[in-house]
């Protein structure tokens, strides 16, 4: 592999990456829509994956125009539904020892979800211990206030790099003149398994490693999105490329 950017701070999208939560909006989405004979295929669910979740379900419901629920509707069943499942999901294959060495090692890191508030901690509320609870205060949620815009826009991963200290400034990297805020945001490491996390990501600047789901991935093989690694699980991670401490074993 060619020299990585010497990573100094790192930011985690959390659903698909970091625990097992998209098995959950998949079964649940689909429980809703078989009703009505729908189902929302993984070519449907790659467009919904990252987006804060009116979006997402706004850009569901554009693909079933004659379903006979509506969206308001739609959403509270789901929540409601979904709700039981959170306090279930578990981390994914290699995500606790990255976090756990990344803290060890003192280098900044946060969360930056498209998950409303509320859900966040329905899912994390069980999962705090050597895990969650290593981030502190330091997450970005969908429905902050701070936000103008969900993913595929920049605006949470420079929030979530802001509340870590980092000068990061506003808006896409393509507007971007001052070379101190071209650098900083350069300094930083995303991992996500949305596309349009990876989007988000590129477009704030910063260096991506895009962790898809094979069945996302299938659905366009060649496709990098401008990724800077792809990575077929987060155990196949390396730390030291990117100019991070070494795992010890």
């Amino acid at each position: 592999m060619a020299e990585k950017t010497k990573v100094e701070y790192v930011l985690f999208d959390m659903d698909g990456l970091m625990i097992d939560s998209e098995r959950v909006y998949s079964e649940v989405t689909n429980s809703i829509l078989g009703r009505y004979g729908k189902e929302m295929t993984w070519d449907i669910k790659a467009g919904c994956m990252g987006k804060p979740e009116r979006a997402s379900c706004e850009y569901l419901f554009s693909f079933f125009p004659d379903i006979p629920i509506g969206i308001d509707d739609f959403i509270k069943e789901r929540r409601e539904k979904q709700d039981l499942f959170w306090p279930t999901v578990e981390p994914l294959p290699g995500i606790l020892k990255l976090v756990r060495h990344l803290h060890a090692h003192q280098i900044p890191m946060a969360v930056a979800t498209g998950s409303l508030h509320r859900n966040f901690l329905l899912k994390t509320s069980h999962l705090q211990e050597g895990f969650f609870g290593l981030f502190g205060q330091n997450y970005v949620c969908g429905d902050d206030k701070r936000l103008t815009a969900g993913k595929p826009a920049p605006d949470i991963f420079l929030v979530a790099a802001k509340i870590i200290g980092r000068n990061v400034g506003d808006g896409d990297i393509t507007n971007i003149t001052d070379e101190s805020i071209i650098l900083e945001r350069g300094r930083g490491l995303v991992f996500e398994d949305a596309t349009s996390g990876v989007q988000a990501a590129k477009r704030a600047g910063m260096n991506v490693v895009w962790v898809p789901d094979h069945r996302l991935k299938a659905l366009a093989p060649e496709e990098d999105l401008g990724a800077d690694q792809i990575l077929e699980s987060l155990t196949e991670f390396k730390p030291e490329e990117w100019g991070l401490p070494p795992y010890s074993d």
